[in-house]
This record gives C-alpha cells, sequence and structure tokens, in this order.
C-alpha cells in the first residue's frame, strides 16, 4: 500500500499538517500502511499512551513510538515545526539555510534551526543506494578557498577542500549524482571511490588527470579518459564531461547562494543535501516523504555527535 497523499502547495501543506495530531496521524500511516503491527507479538490492536506519546499494544503491552528510530527521535521540538523544516528543504530548489528557517519558524534559538538541518541533511544517505549504472562521468574539485589554474598538473594535497563527483550521462541530461570530500587526487584515492560508486560494467569518463590511469587496468570498468589539452590540439571543441562539470558549478553557485559560510568539517553533509535533492529533483514531495515518512535507515543524530564533527553553529553560519 503507497504511503498516504502529500500536500501539493503551501497552503494545503498548512491546512494539512497545522497541529500536533495531524502531524502524528501522518507518521502512524507511514509507519503502518497497512495497519498496525505489533514489531513483538505481531498483534494488530493498538491504542494511544496519550501522556507519554506512544502506542500500546493491547496483547502484549509492548509500547513504541512514533519517531524512536528517525530523525525526530526524543525531539523537544514540536513536529509541526519539523515538518516545515523538512518541507521547506525539500521542495524549494535552493534550499534554506539555518538563518532563514529561524526566521521562518519563529525559531528564539539560531541553534535550534542549524541542528534541525543538520539532522535532516544526515537523514538524506540512503546506505542501500544502488551503484550508478550506463555512462559515469567523474571529476574532482576544489571546494573553498581560493582556486587557482591547474597548469602543470594538481595539488595532491589542496588547502582548500577536495571534491570527487560522479554523474550518470541520460542523453544530453544527467542522471544521479554522488559526490564525497576526499583527502587528495591520488590513483587510490580516486579510483576507490568510483569502486564503492559506480556499478562493474559502467563507462567512466573521465579527463586526463592520471590518478584516473589504474582504471586502464581495471576491467570492472570501461575506461574512457579524455584530455582537454589533447583535445583542443586536433580541433576538438565538445566540451569535456560537461554534466559533471555542470552540477559541481550548480553545487557551488547553490552553496554561495544558500549558506553564507561553511566549514570543511561539514561539507559533506551539505554534499549529502545537495545529492539528496538534485536526485529528486523532479519528485521534491517524494523527497519529503523519504525524509520525515521513516523510510530512512539511517541512525539518528544528536547535537553531540554534530558538533563533535567540526565548528558548531556560530562558526557554521549558513
Amino acid at each position: 500500500m503507497p504511503r498516504p497523499d502529500f500536500p501539493r502547495t503551501v497552503l494545503d501543506f498548512q491546512a494539512r499538517f497545522g497541529d500536533e495530531q495531524a502531524c502524528l496521524d501522518y507518521l502512524f500511516e507511514c509507519r503502518w500502511p497497512e495497519g498496525y503491527v505489533c514489531p513483538r507479538c505481531q498483534g494488530r490492536v493498538v491504542w494511544p499512551v496519550a501522556a507519554r506519546g506512544l502506542w500500546e499494544c493491547a496483547g502484549c503491552h509492548y509500547q513504541v513510538s512514533l519517531t524512536a528510530g528517525t530523525v525526530l527521535h526524543k525531539t523537544h521540538t514540536a513536529l509541526h515545526l519539523w515538518f516545515w523544516a523538512a518541507y521547506l528543504m525539500t521542495t524549494g530548489t535552493p534550499g534554506i539555510s539555518a538563518r532563514q528557517l529561524q526566521r521562518q519558524l519563529g525559531l528564539t534559538r539560531y541553534q535550534t534551526a542549524w541542528t534541525m538541518l543538520h539532522k535532516l541533511r544526515r537523514a538524506m544517505v540512503n546506505p542501500e543506494r544502488t551503484l550508478l549504472t550506463g555512462d559515469v562521468e567523474v571529476d574532482e574539485c576544489q571546494v573553498g578557498g581560493r582556486e587557482t589554474g591547474r597548469r602543470g598538473g594538481r595539488n595532491l594535497a589542496a588547502k582548500a577542500a577536495l571534491v570527487v563527483v560522479a554523474v550518470e550521462v541520460r542523453g544530453m541530461g544527467s542522471g544521479r549524482v554522488r559526490m564525497k570530500v576526499i583527502p587528495d587526487a591520488s590513483g587510490e584515492t580516486l579510483c576507490g571511490f568510483i569502486a564503492e560508486t559506480v556499478a562493474p560494467g559502467a563507462i567512466v569518463h573521465t579527463d586526463g588527470w592520471m590518478g584516473y590511469a589504474p582504471l586502464a587496468k581495471k576491467e570492472d570498468y570501461d575506461y574512457r579518459p579524455r584530455s582537454q589539452r589533447a583535445a583542443k590540439k586536433v580541433g576538438d571543441t565538445d566540451p569535456v564531461l560537461p554534466r559533471v562539470h555542470r552540477a559541481i558549478s550548480n553545487f557551488k553557485s547553490w552553496l554561495r547562494g544558500t549558506h553564507r559560510s561553511v566549514s570543511n568539517e561539514h561539507l559533506q553533509v551539505y554534499m549529502d543535501e545537495f545529492t539528496f535533492r538534485y536526485n529528486r529533483r523532479g519528485t521534491p514531495m517524494a523527497a519529503f516523504q523519504a525524509l520525515l515518512g521513516l523510510g530512512t535507515q539511517q541512525a539518528p543524530t544528536t547535537y553531540r555527535q554534530i558538533a563533535e564533527q567540526g565548528p558548531g553553529p556560530n562558526h557554521d553560519l549558513s
């Protein structure tokens, strides 16, 4: 049975999720679309324990929370605010910054908005997602810092964050994208990313950087490098890796336009957000359902875990 239908407009969303009970009802329908089933005794009869926000099985009296194991786990923030945060984050093309979210939801503390968005970002990566297939373009770039020319080779230990990106070729357009912060542009790192991102049998297109050269010895991929400098010498004016370069450009524009400052320590989760929304750009409503619809396999994240990965909200201003 499919998940419950989803509002198509802002006004419909406001009418549908105007209070806590409406949000709880939606979570219940998402978690048990075919009716409640007790995880312990498989019983089908359940009643709410309103005082504790739990549901109790009539047979074995096992109690379960609708938000347990989700991004909403043990939250002290109202559910309807979480729903608005997920809606604004997934349905708007540019996403939303923590400053904007604080203002839109009327939150007293910036830290609350910052933490909500970071928890949502960490729920966006599905550990069971499938590998990229078909023709795949792969390239790396620098994010942050001052980008300089690359004449004479590339620095394996660039001061700015180094990122590798893979994009599926779908005719003249792009399919799914994958992005990852990497420590260097060595062959071991780049080929490792391709192995964990691209399905065997795929055609891998890269530029002439020697870090991709080991792919020529791997039978798993059809490796097709194309040097931009060599192409110019023979009068080949077709762009090299146009789709992956477009994805990189869109990511950098989004990062500059929506978020004022992002620390390198938290850069990966911002790339995860971009990837999540980019891969669902044609179905933004489905993106909301995937984020709050209890379908995620990610364990919930606490504020302490987020803060331990890098600078907190006072430094990572977005």
